[in-house]
């Protein structure tokens, strides 16, 4: 299955919670809105960090989405691999395992 495959996929499966638990899927992306529109920080410089906790946490579905968000933000391949490089040095080897297939993501991604 492709990235885009499985982004599609996960957005559907949201789709189904959303309608099971749409007081709370609501409250979430209120959230979600509202801490990537203010602060001091860039949209852009939000998602890289919203990429390295998703490394952090191996959330490959999360990973996926803020790669997308990235290339749509117009991030660069080596802007992505360097917050990768910073991952990989708090994470270790789990680090790279996962940030090699972040940028697997990109690739894909920035291709389309």
């Amino acid at each position: 299955m492709s990235w885009k495959d499985t982004i599609t996929e996960t957005r559907n499966n949201l789709r189904e919670l959303n309608k099971a638990i749409p007081e709370a899927t609501k409250g979430f992306a209120g959230l979600s809105q509202a801490v990537k529109e203010n602060g001091a920080l860039s949209f852009k410089e939000k998602e890289y960090v919203a990429l390295g906790i998703a490394v952090a946490t191996h959330c490959t579905p999360c990973i996926a989405f803020h790669v997308e968000a990235l290339v749509k933000a117009g991030a660069t391949r080596d802007e992505v691999a360097d917050v990768l490089a910073m991952c990989i040095q708090m994470a270790g080897g789990p680090g790279l395992m996962i940030s090699a297939e972040a940028l697997a993501i990109y690739d894909e991604l920035a291709a389309a």
